[in-house]
């Protein structure tokens, strides 16, 4: 990807309030909005339009964890606005919001849908955050021509995301410079190393089979949230599992 010139508008003045992204020549807009700034942020027209959200926050045992949510334009003429307002009444966890819409309203129930599928999936596959979404969106139908517009549009999400500071599409980087660790214990074998933001444990490394007695419950918890990465018998099959510390990476494999 070229360079490229964020927008980063600060509308409250400082960092820690309501901003606003956006890129020249491209159609969309995303906002970060503090749950406790949403009422001031309602009547904004961009939250009347059609989109996706993002709900972020920490769980019992501040692990992160991420909903994702569509909003469609409603007869009452409220869209994403309305949509994060019943969140208010129902969830507890989350502390910000992310939007993504467009400056001309163009998104449909197909296109939104689409979007929602998509972002699923990307969080899900870099198990950097824990996705509350019960279940899968439906990918919807779409055309061929319709869908590369789409990536493209999520391209651009994706790096106001990380500049945000949600990771939630970043890939498990394992920096080859980097020296390796390993573990031998127990007749099992992992490997690791650090990165620029944490200890990769790497692909095809084995852990024990089932957590032991002493287990902190947050490792128990990561074994359940990355229990999809994990074959039998208890090898790591697809790619690095992305931890705080070296200590925190030795937890979960032994």
């Amino acid at each position: 990807m070229n360079a490229k010139n964020i927008n980063v508008f600060l509308i409250d003045g400082q960092a820690e309030g309501r901003i606003k992204c956006s890129l020249l020549n491209w159609t969309g807009v995303v906002y970060k909005i503090p749950r406790t700034k949403l009422d001031d942020t309602k009547e904004r027209t961009h939250l009347k339009h059609s989109g996706v959200y993002f709900l972020f926050g920490t769980d019992d045992l501040s692990n992160p964890i991420v909903y994702i949510g569509q909003a469609g334009n409603r007869k009452n003429g409220e869209g994403i606005a309305s949509r994060l307002n019943e969140h208010l009444k129902d969830n507890d966890y989350w502390i910000d919001a992310v939007v993504v819409t467009t400056n001309d309203n163009i998104f449909g129930p197909t296109e939104i849908t689409y979007l929602e599928n998509m972002f699923c999936k990307l969080a899900k596959e870099s198990n950097r955050y824990i996705v509350k979404n019960d279940k899968e969106p439906h990918a919807g139908n779409i055309t061929e021509e319709k869908e590369a517009e789409l990536k493209e549009y999520i391209d651009y999400v994706k790096l106001i995301m990380g500049i945000l500071g949600y990771n939630i599409f970043a890939s498990v980087l394992d920096d080859d410079k980097e020296p390796i660790f390993y573990i031998k214990s127990k007749g099992i074998e992992a490997q690791g190393r650090r990165t620029s933001d944490g200890f990769v444990v790497l692909k095809n490394s084995t852990i024990v089979k089932s957590p032991t007695n002493s287990c902190p419950e947050g490792t128990k918890q990561l074994r359940n949230q990355y229990s999809s990465n994990i074959s039998k018998p208890d090898k790591i099959k697809k790619k690095g599992m992305l931890f705080s510390s070296p200590s925190a990476a030795a937890c979960f494999v032994l």
